[in-house]
Formats: structure tokens, sequence, C-alpha cells
């Protein structure tokens, strides 16, 4: 029956464990970096590590809000057991209840039977837990017979009694020792001299073995003096290995400190975001909240501090330097500011936070119920929610998103990041929306269209000109395009395209992006004109170096002359090198706007739609029924329709998919 005494023991047992295992929380790149950067500070291998993960890591977006990983490592029982029965070895004041911890796994005693000097030694290491001692007819079986060797039966059987040499090895008899016959070793070091074997000979008829004061001295006479490991040799010496390379010292490996890194405490990943829809495939904007909120004095970011890098030795005490993190500026924006730490950044108002580029902002909003007469144009650093509509004639301009739950006539709109129009746009031929990141609404009308990512819209766009770098979506069940010129980087998909009785022309234009060919174009341009001056200035090194070579010198203003053209020269080939893997980016996104540049339907493609695939035209002249258009062999084809990918289904940023 257990008892309460019982089980009061046992959790003062654990107690006692847990007090002996030791922790560390550690950053890195990766885990396996972790768990190696943990193994160093503990003192341990990794496999006697434990570890939970407090992060997981994130290579980011495009090196964009890059996140380590965060783990808290721990030494397992066995190890932190092991660490702590051979620290009492030398500390005759440890406690009688430290003693009572129990060890994991019996282990029987062992016994080592050698010969150094002349000597007949033995060692004896104590059973574990319930081990079975050792028997001394046992040990007096193991020792050589012969004239030469002389012992005492009563010597052997004291020190078995005992039951433990304590590490050392006592002596039971003699013997009469032939030098020649001992063992030898050789010392091997490797090139980076972080490593050192021995390779022992083992002795023949009564030659003498080797011993661990033997095989250090063997060491310093090599100069070695960083990393012996005392606990191999000795081991060695109780189980020698002849023949093979035995390592019994090793450098202090330099360790490299990890970089400083921006903790995030908000979303950064603007594309986790999925979007709500409907059994019937509509949206609902009203439901949407657009802003991750924050409020004044709320931490929004913390900068971990970059790691100093700890340095090595190698076996002959040479200094190995390692490398210090990185420091990194922290990425104050708007309505930021630090707290007192000098590393947390906190806001400094109540709004929306976004990371522009790399830096951190607080947007703060602006509601108000309509855009029209009484509140004259708005130009406005945040985000903007119009709770009814924006009259022709005015202008919504903003930093960060804008929102509109009625309707946006004629009139201008400006974001940085995305436009929401829940009831549609009605350009009257001279409304424009502009829109630095996406563009969600019910219908557009009759109204100019520039949008950097997607245009997704659930009724139609009629009559309009649009322009996007991604793709444009029609998802509703009257996803119609009817009239005017639709321009979209990647795909267009709509289920119906153009009108049966034909009357607006209805352009499509897909797979071509004008900007990057325009950036491609001048970088090449660029290109050879840095090509043609790094040809003169190799002329005009090559001609002052034949100067300075005949006449052993050069006047001070050609020496400063030439030192000028070997700087300019620096400058133009780093700036060829950047100029070079730009081109390389550029051309590997448009070969891939080979692959992805599609116009689909799910519905019908009424005759009369044009349709340009990068500079391919294809006319329709029928009907055409659940079709997707692309490009291949320079021919326009068509497919089985294709839908929409569900990458292009997210939600405005800040908006809940729940």
């Amino acid at each position: 029956m257990i008892t309460l005494e019982d089980i009061r023991n046992e959790l003062q047992k654990k107690l006692q464990l847990d007090q002996l295992l030791r922790s560390v929380e550690v950053h890195a790149d990766t885990l396996d970096e972790a768990l190696a950067d943990a193994a160093v500070q503990l003192q341990t291998r990794v496999q006697f590590l434990e570890y939970e993960v407090i992060e997981r890591g994130s290579d980011g977006f495009m090196g964009i809000a890059k996140k380590p990983w965060v783990i808290t490592a721990y030494e397992t029982a066995e190890a932190a057991i092991a660490r702590e029965k051979k620290k009492k070895k030398g500390d005759a004041s440890a406690s009688e209840e430290d003693s009572e911890i129990e060890v994991i796994q019996d282990k029987d005693a062992e016994f080592f039977v050698h010969y150094f000097d002349g000597l007949i030694m033995l060692k004896i290491v104590p059973p574990i837990g319930n081990g079975a001692n050792v028997d001394a007819k046992t040990v007096i079986s193991s020792i050589n017979t012969g004239e030469s060797y002389q012992f005492k039966e009563a010597d052997i059987k004291r020190i078995v009694e005992k039951g433990d040499t304590e590490g050392q090895y006592e002596q039971i008899g003699t013997f009469i020792q032939n030098p020649v016959n001992d063992a030898i070793i050789s010392v091997e070091v490797t090139m980076d001299e972080m490593t050192c074997s021995i390779i022992a000979t083992a002795p023949m008829a009564d030659g003498g073995e080797l011993q661990a004061s033997y095989i250090e001295r063997q060491l310093e006479k090599q100069n070695i003096s960083v990393g012996i490991n005392e606990e191999k040799i000795n081991a060695f010496v109780d189980k020698p290995v002849y023949g093979v390379p035995y390592v019994v010292a090793e450098g202090i490996k330099p360790v490299d400190g990890h970089d400083a890194y921006i903790k995030y405490n908000f979303e950064t990943d603007r594309s986790k975001i999925r979007i709500k829809e409907s059994a019937s495939g509509q949206v609902n904007f009203k439901e949407l909240n657009l802003i991750q909120n924050v409020v004044e004095g709320q931490p929004l970011a913390q900068k971990m501090l970059a790691e100093r890098g700890k340095s090595g030795k190698t076996l002959y005490g040479r200094y190995l330097e390692a490398k210090n993190g990185k420091d990194i500026p922290i990425p104050l924006g708007k309505n930021v500011r630090l707290d007192t730490d000098g590393r947390t950044v906190v806001a400094t108002c109540n709004g929306q936070v976004l990371l522009s580029g790399s830096k951190i902002n607080v947007e703060p909003v602006m509601e108000v119920e309509s855009v029209n007469i009484k509140t004259g144009n708005i130009t406005f650093l945040g985000t903007v929610i119009v709770k009814g509509n924006v009259d022709d004639g005015f202008n919504v301009k903003a930093s960060g998103n804008i929102e509109v739950y009625g309707t946006v006539g004629n009139s201008h709109i400006e974001a940085d990041g995305d436009i929401i129009v829940s009831l549609g746009i009605m350009g009257r031929d001279e409304g424009t929306i502009k829109c630095g990141r996406s563009l969600w609404a019910k219908f557009i009308q009759n109204t100019t269209v520039d949008v950097e990512e997607n245009v997704i819209v659930a009724d139609g766009i009629i009559n309009s000109n649009v322009t996007c770098n991604k793709r444009i979506i029609l998802q509703g069940k009257r996803a119609a395009i009817i009239g005017g010129h639709l321009f979209a980087t990647e795909e267009i998909n709509a289920k119906s395209i153009g009108s049966n009785g034909g009357g607006s022309e209805t352009i499509l234009e897909v797979g071509y992006d004008p900007r990057r060919k325009q950036r491609l174009d001048d970088l090449q341009a660029r290109q050879a004109v840095v090509v043609h001056e790094l040809e003169e200035i190799n002329l005009n090194m090559a001609t002052l170096e034949n100067q300075k070579k005949m006449r052993k010198s050069l006047p001070q203003d050609k020496e400063e002359a030439l030192g000028l053209l070997y700087r300019q020269k620096g400058e133009l080939m780093d700036e060829t090198d950047a100029i070079a893997a730009e081109i390389q980016e550029i051309q590997d996104y448009l070969r891939e706007l080979k692959i992805i540049g599609k116009i689909s339907a799910s519905g019908t493609v009424y005759p009369g739609v044009k349709m340009y695939i990068r500079d391919v035209k294809e006319d329709i002249r029928t009907e055409i029924k659940s079709v997707t258009f692309y490009l291949e062999n320079g021919f326009v084809r068509q497919g089985k329709y294709e839908p929409v990918s569900d990458d292009v289904k997210r939600t405005p940023d800040g908006y809940s998919a729940n």
C-alpha cells in the first residue's frame, strides 16, 4: 500500500532531480543550429538534450520579417545525474539526500588489471543501482601467471571488498618488466591543429602498458596545451585500443554570435489571411474588419540583441577569432517610439499597425459618414473609412487603406494599401481608382483603374479601363466583362466575356509587364554604357602602368590619377554586378510570365472579343464556353476552363477570415 510518506519521498526526489537540470534559451536561424548552440552553452552533446519550441522560425518573404527559431533546451535526466555524480567524487561534504537520487539503469561493477612499470595494478569501478559486485576469484583468474608475476591474493581480496578504488589504480603485485617490449604510442595532429589522436602499439611479453601520465607527457612534448581530454585518456588506459587512431585532445572551436533581429508582435505576412466566401461564392464586405488595431503604449516589436561570438583555441593555444553577431537598426516609422529599454517599439497613438518596407508604422484611422460638400476632399496619412458614399467630384487619398461602405462616383480614389468598395464604382467616364495593393468592389463601371496587385469584383466590369500587375478576378453570379480594355500581368478570370449583341469593344491583355520590361531596357542600356567606360578605364590604367614600369615611378599627379582609375573601376565593377543580378531577376520573372499568362471564362466568351497574350493577338469569332486561353509555341491555344487558384482569394489586410 502506498502511503503519504512514500508520495512525499518520491516528490522530494523528483524535486531534487529537477534542481539538477540546467536549461538555456537559444535563438538561431534553424532548429539544428539552435540545438548545436545549446549543446555548446550547456557543455554537453546534442543527444543529451531535450527541447521545447518557444517560437517557430520563418524565412520571411524576400528576406523581410525573417524570424529565427527560439527554443528552450534542457539537459536530459541521465546527463544531469552523471554530471552531479562526477562532481560529488571530489566533494566530501555532499549531502546524504543528494546521494539518494535514483539512477536510471542498473550496471554491474567493473575491474581493470594492467601492468605499469613493473607493477601489477587493479582498478575497480563500483556497481550502479542493483548491479553485481566484483568477485575476487574473477580478478585473480585474469592476472598473468608465470615466474615473472607475483601477487598476494589477500591484497586483491582486500581491495575487492572495499569495492571502489575511487578512479585510481592500486598495486596488487609485481612483475619483471622487459622495457624493450613496452607498449609505445605515436601522436598525430590534424592540419587545422584542432584534433589530436594517438596510435598505440600493444606490448609484447613482459612489456609494460601505457599509463595516463605517460600519454600526457607525450602530448606535452608535442606542445599540446589545450583541449586534453583526461576522461578519454583514462578510458584508453582502462580499455586500450591498439593500431587505430584514438582521439585524446580537441581544440576549442569558435562559435559565431547570432545577428540581431526584430521580433514582431503582429502579423507581418500579409498573404496568410484568406477571403471569406458564402456558399454561393459571394463576399459580404460589410462583415469584414479592415484594421489590425493597436492602442497607445502597446508593444509592437522588440529588437533581439546580437550575440557576441565565443572565441576558440587550437591544441597549441593559438587564438581562433569568432565573429560577433551583426547589429541592425530598429525600424521606427510613423507614430511609434522606443520604450525605456531602448529595444521595444511601442505605439504612440491608437490605430493600425503596418509594416511598410522594413519600418513599423501605426496608421491612425479616420472615419467619416460620407465624402461630400461637408467634408471636401480628403487627404490623410492613414486609413480612411467612409460609412456612406463618395459623391461625384470629391476625392479621397490615403497612405493606408480606404474602405467605402456605399458607392464611389465620378471621383479620384487613391490609396497606398487596399481599397474596398462595398456597393460598386460608377466613374461616369472620368472617375479613377489608383491602388498600391489590391482592389475589391461589387462592380466597376466607366472607370479607369490602376492597381498594383489584384482586382477582385463580384458582379461585373463594364466599359472600364483596368490595369493590374497580377490578376483580374470576377467571382460572383453575374461575373461579366462587357466592353473596355483590361490588362493583367498574370490572369483574367470571369464568368462571361463580351456581350451577345456585340456593342462596346472588349479588349483583354495578359502575360506582359510593361514596367518590368521598361526597367529591363534601362538596365541593359546602362550596362552597355558601363562596359564602355570600363574599357576606357582599363586602357588608361594599362598606359599608366606601362609608364610606371618603364620609369620605375610616376609623377604625383599621374600616381593620383592611377589611384582614381582603380577606385572608379571598383565602383563600376560593383555596379556591373548589381545590374547583372537585377537583369537576371527580371528575365527570370518574364520567362515565368510565359507560363502563367492566361484568360479564362467559366461561362461564355462572345464573338468580337479581342485578346492579347503577350504579343500574340486572338480575335474571337464564335461563342466559346468554359475555356482557358493560353500561349503555347507562339500561338494562342484553348483548353479546359481553369478555376481561380486559392492563393488569390485573400481578404484585405487586417480582416479576419472568421
